[in-house]
């Protein structure tokens, strides 16, 4: 069964070789879709509880938010953002020990663009 969330962060970037106003250091509202799946628990009747994943990812998303994303990673495109947290989060996950898998993440810059990882 697969289960999700989405939660926000806000931080700032600059990509120094792109011709164009993103060039310069600006700063956008991301959006996180963490989708995982797993099996239901016979004792919980959850895969996970919401607010367990939700909390995983929060504190992991303290890394990144209000910050210059270039300090923390090397080009930071939203491609690159979300291969980030996906690396990121599947180790956190992993280090739980936690019986789900990460399925996927989508990455929102701003209200109308996307970029998704599986």
């Amino acid at each position: 069964m697969k289960l999700g969330i989405i939660t926000h962060f806000d931080a700032a970037h600059s990509l120094p070789g792109y011709e164009g106003k993103c060039k310069n250091v600006h700063g956008h509202t991301y959006k996180v879709e963490v989708i995982v799946e797993g099996e239901v628990d016979e004792e919980t009747n959850f895969v996970i509880d919401y607010i367990e994943l939700k909390a995983i990812l929060e504190e992991f998303l303290t890394k990144l938010d209000h910050r210059y994303l270039n300090e923390i990673i090397d080009y930071p495109t939203c491609e690159m953002i979300v291969t980030y947290i996906k690396e990121e989060l599947f180790k956190e996950l992993q280090s739980k020990e936690l019986p789900i898998r990460l399925q996927s993440i989508k990455l929102w810059e701003g209200k109308d663009k996307w970029v998704m990882i599986e």
